[in-house]
């Protein structure tokens, strides 16, 4: 996905694009194809405290989750940094089954720069995978509803 990113980039360039899409290395999502899969974005909680930047983790076990206990894989979790100041995403990672898929999600609230605040009033379809990134969110917040 990063290749194919930078070879926008360069086609735009070549062909003389005004507005080039930019390439910021921190906003590159990380994806393995396994089983449980495995997806990231942004900072883990050991560089974050590296950076010696206050933070809250939020972290939501998929065994809590209704639609990952129905399909029979509750195998995994997902985990949110977030700066303790701010509120600012600073990274999420998850483990389980198609994470790869609702890592998305993430990508797109850090490049926006949302906060936690933001994303505990986002609506969740129920009963969803995609419910444990709330989940993780809220418990950033103390205030998760599933444990």
């Amino acid at each position: 996905h990063k290749a194919s990113h930078e070879a926008i980039i360069c086609v735009e360039k070549i062909a003389g694009v005004a507005n080039v899409h930019s390439l910021d290395r921190s906003q590159i999502p990380g994806c393995i194809f396994t089983h449980p899969q495995v997806a990231s974005i942004g900072l883990t909680e050991n560089a974050a405290k590296a950076k010696n930047l206050p933070i809250r983790i939020g972290k939501f076990s998929l065994t809590a989750n209704g639609k990952a206990l129905a399909i029979g894989d509750a195998s995994g979790f997902v985990k949110t940094v977030v700066h303790a100041e701010t509120g600012e995403l600073l990274g999420a990672h998850m483990v389980g089954h198609e994470v790869t898929e609702h890592i998305q999600g993430f990508v797109i609230a850090k490049y926006l720069e949302a906060t936690d605040e933001s994303l505990a009033q986002v609506i969740f379809p129920h009963p969803t995978l995609s419910e444990a990134m709330h989940e993780s969110i809220l418990a950033s917040m103390q205030r998760a509803i599933h444990m």
